[in-house]
């Protein structure tokens, strides 16, 4: 073989050798090979996370959670009577003092000011965490964390993630440091139900945002990272030393980043957080409130879905100390007497009352029942027992409004005389009606003033007839009750429609207030986060009645305190107009009053304790015989009343009138029991042995109707309103007497 075969051969050999040498895994990774597989993922990593960029949109809308707020009703002084729904109640950033907003910065994220919302070596090792099987990791910004609370939902995924930084970094852009710290402030979950800070802050020292200190901020912050381990109340040692290093550790950063004196750091002492109460709820008085406040304000468009969104800040009417006062009131004078295991019917026995600022027409307390979670039905609204002689005023009052007159022409007046006996038909009724008077007494010849006072049925039915019973009927609907559900017939005249204690507290308001219209409002405003509040209707109307005519019978009403059967609320260190009623069979009981400053009408209702819970009897209720409006109806009132009006004693009613019980009397002599004796009386066949010497009838003047029974003697037709009580009062105020009861009283 030559030279040239064998340099030939040899090349061949070389070529082999590095062939074999170069085969295997070393042919795929050469160093360029591997510099552009690297560089080829990162461009495809930039491609991917631009095409995510254009494709990932922030969402127009948060996620349920994030917008879920709790409905704050409040107290008329701003403290808070209930929270419902969702625990949250989102403040500005306005409301989160500087230092408090630094906190929260200083133990989470102390780049956030300079960062662009994300925090990328954090985030992938939050990532590589979560492929791994880790679980949540830290690592997010303020920015990260709001977009993950506000936009996204707390899962662990990998395309979540990747979300939570494109929009971060987008929201970065959109909205200011401050909105988003906000944001992340009031999204946040701080253990004990509470998200968000002012229910953190209420949670656990039991004060508004606007109030926390810089300690008790950093506790909230340091809360965050594990909510339920750090919770004092429930943290074990080990928690309990952990929290305390996070809240030393948000402080000293404080003071790293100038927003924190080192000597007031140093004066800093750990804010042990208050124990957890039990949120306020529907317990109690606060359901009922509630529910009206809810009622009132779908009346205003306000739909159950939006109210369920949350978020609302619910202010009402009602009082503290005016609450209070009712509550402790029907406790005292009422249940604390009642004995369901000694007796069947106080089982049976509701009690119902609203209280009334005639001037703003404002609720300032109500008693719905025994409690909302006991007794769903609420007392206060029901209108389906009878108002029974709370009525009463209504027909005197379209009497004078309409200058109506008796059959034979005579003007009415509170000095008016009417017959008074019991049973005696009513003349110019198409409809046949001869209602008796409480325990069928007979007064004889009788004035407006002294039936009023003693609530005598037949006067008032007769009077009914005399005014025009639709006219009555009108007038009830111009005062506050619901005409649509009355029948213009003459039982209505002894109050046999459904009313609520609400109805009448303002039929009663209204007089008050001099014939000017009281609606009776629970809720004095409402508004949703930073929406526009809900227009609601002025409480206080027009004139609906004149104020001569109002304000004469206020004057007659005092009368029914003074001399008649409302005497259990008297008290002379304030003027009181009111008027008593029970139903027939003694089904409701009630005491409707006011004075100068405050309206407030008490009913008692005997419903079955079974189901299906039907109207029952009260006799017996407590103990005693028939319950009567002048029994527990007045006295509740009574305590109520003087409680609730405080200082504000010695109030005069301002009255123009120159009729009724409330003005100085014209004075008359006694009547003789000769006098009385001589009196005209009806027929015959409608006297009672009670009852003076019959005349066989009375005069035209005497239009016929009667009421609760009394010992007065017949007054003589020219009598006016100022004849004297007669002795023995109406029975119907007499509680425990055992008296049949009749309907109307």
């Amino acid at each position: 073989m030559g030279r040239a075969e064998a340099r030939r051969a040899r090349k061949r050999g070389s070529r082999r050798a590095k062939r074999k040498r170069g085969g295997g895994i070393g042919r795929f990774f050469t160093f360029r090979k591997l510099l552009g597989a690297f560089f080829t993922v990162c461009l495809l990593g930039i491609l991917g996370f631009i095409g995510l960029y254009l494709v990932v949109d922030v969402p127009a809308n948060a996620n349920g959670q994030a917008t879920a707020q709790a409905n704050v009703y409040k107290y008329a002084d701003g403290s808070v009577l209930a929270r419902t729904g969702f625990n949250r109640e989102s403040v500005p950033i306005s409301d989160i003092p500087k230092d408090v907003q630094h906190t929260f910065v200083a133990a989470e994220n102390k780049s956030f000011y300079q960062d662009s919302g994300v925090d990328l070596k954090g985030t992938t090792r939050g990532i590589l965490n979560t492929l791994r099987g880790r679980g949540k990791q830290g690592g997010s910004t303020i920015t990260q964390q709001f977009v993950k609370n506000y936009y996204l939902t707390q899962d662990q995924t990998v395309s979540r993630k990747l979300k939570e930084i494109v929009i971060s970094l987008k929201v970065d852009q959109k909205l200011g440091k401050n909105e988003i710290l906000a944001g992340y402030i009031n999204t946040s979950y701080y253990g004990r139900g509470a998200y968000g800070i002012e229910a953190a802050a209420q949670a656990y020292y039991g004060v508004h945002t606007r109030d926390l200190t810089v300690a008790q901020g950093a506790y909230l912050a340091s809360l965050l990272q594990a909510p339920s381990q750090y919770d004092w109340a429930v943290a074990t040692d080990a928690g309990k030393k952990r929290v305390q290093e996070r809240w030393n550790y948000t402080l000293d950063n404080m003071v790293e980043m100038k927003w924190l004196d080192p000597g007031k750091r140093q004066g800093l002492k750990f804010p042990v957080p208050e124990k957890p109460k039990p949120s306020p709820g529907l317990k109690g008085q606060k359901g009922y409130l509630i529910e009206l406040a809810k009622a009132e304000l779908k009346k205003q468009g306000v739909t159950e879905d939006d109210l369920a969104a949350g978020g609302w800040t619910i202010s009402l009417g009602v009082e503290k100390k005016r609450q209070s006062a009712l509550e402790s009131a029907v406790q005292e004078k009422l249940t604390s007497k009642l004995d369901p295991k000694a007796r069947d019917v106080d089982a049976d026995a509701q009690a119902g009352a609203v209280s009334v600022d005639p001037k703003s027409g404002h609720i300032v307390a109500l008693y719905g029942g025994k409690g909302y979670l006991e007794h769903f039905v609420n007392n206060a609204t029901r209108d389906d027992y009878q108002p029974a002689s709370t009525f009463k005023p209504l027909i005197l009052a379209t009497a004078l409004e309409k200058n109506s007159t008796t059959q034979d022409g005579t003007p009415i007046t509170p000095d008016t005389v009417y017959d008074g006996t019991s049973r005696r038909p009513v003349k110019g009724s198409a409809i046949g009606f001869a209602p008796p008077n409480e325990d069928e007494k007979d007064y004889g010849p009788i004035s407006v003033q002294t039936a009023m006072n003693n609530s005598v049925n037949s006067v008032f039915a007769q009077m009914g007839v005399d005014v025009g019973l639709e006219k009555v009927r009108q007038t009830a609907g111009q005062l506050g009750m619901d005409a649509e559900k009355m029948s213009a017939r003459p039982a209505m005249t002894l109050g046999s429609m459904g009313a609520s204690p609400l109805q009448m507290a303002g039929v009663y308001a209204t007089l008050d207030n001099h014939g000017k219209k009281v609606t009776p409002q629970l809720v004095t405003s409402a508004q949703r986060g930073e929406e526009a509040p809900v227009d609601l209707p002025e409480p206080i109307g027009g004139q609906v009645i004149s104020r001569t005519t109002a304000d004469t019978v206020t004057s007659v009403l005092t009368g029914v305190v003074q001399d008649g059967t409302g005497t259990a609320v008297r008290n002379a260190d304030y003027d009181i107009a009111g008027k008593t009623g029970t139903s027939d069979d003694n089904k409701s009981a009630w005491f409707v009053g006011y004075t100068p400053r405050l309206v407030t009408a008490v009913g008692m209702f005997g419903e079955d304790a079974d189901a299906p819970h039907g109207h029952v009897t009260l006799r017996g209720a407590g103990g005693g015989g028939r319950v009567n409006g002048g029994g527990y109806p007045a006295e509740i009132w009574a305590a109520y009343t003087q409680n609730a009006l405080g200082g504000e004693l010695s109030a005069r009613f301002d009255l123009d009138t120159d009729l009724g019980a409330g003005v100085a009397p014209t004075p008359t002599p006694t009547p003789t029991e000769t006098e009385e004796s001589e009196s005209p009386s009806p027929s015959p066949s409608e006297s009672s042995s009670e009852s003076a010497s019959p005349s066989p009838s009375p005069s035209p003047s005497e239009s016929e109707t009667s009421e609760p029974p009394e010992e007065s003697a017949s007054p003589s037709p020219s009598e006016s309103s100022d004849l004297p009580l007669p002795d023995g009062g109406d029975t119907e105020e007499k509680p425990g007497n055992g008296r049949r009861p009749v309907t109307g009283e």
